[in-house]
């Protein structure tokens, strides 16, 4: 392996840059104006992304094999295995809803139950459905994966 350099710079180099390149303040933009940067020779950013990509955490379930009360005592016991019905929380599926308030095709994550009533989250509701009218789009990684996009660079900032 190479010995590769590893610089550090202040939060405030990367304010400046931004500010000479006349990007407005962003995760991804400010990642893009690190480091040394020779203005005057005329460097610069050539492209600034449209989208980007947003990943949150979303874990993979609990250890715990009770739920306890308010004072400490066991509840209710959850079943040893994560997995009802071929489906594990977390994951990503397409349901086909035949009838009921619900009908029609949905998309979005699923919290599984050992009776085959799984529940699903999407965008704009949260509903169960049957392991039935599942189908399996992407297995649980323990992340959720999303496109935003990106600010829009605007006149407001001025290059120095």
């Amino acid at each position: 392996m190479q010995d590769v350099p590893v610089h550090a710079w202040s939060g405030g180099r990367t304010h400046w840059n931004r500010f000479a390149m006349g990007l407005p303040k962003s995760h991804a933009l400010d990642a893009l104006a690190t480091g040394v940067t020779d203005h005057e020779r005329g460097d610069a950013l050539v492209r600034v992304p449209a989208q980007i990509l947003v990943v949150s955490s979303t874990g993979r379930g609990s250890y715990a094999r009770t739920t306890p009360d308010r004072f400490g005592s066991p509840r209710l016991r959850r079943p040893r295995g994560k997995v009802h019905h071929g489906y594990a929380t977390g994951d990503l599926v397409a349901a086909v809803v035949p009838g009921g308030k619900w009908v029609g095709g949905w998309v979005g994550r699923i919290a599984v139950r050992a009776s085959g009533q799984h529940r699903i989250t999407t965008l704009t509701s949260r509903f169960d459905v049957s392991h039935r009218n599942l189908r399996l789009l992407q297995r649980a990684d323990g992340y959720t994966y999303g496109f935003a996009d990106e600010i829009r660079l605007s006149g407001r900032h001025r290059p120095a």
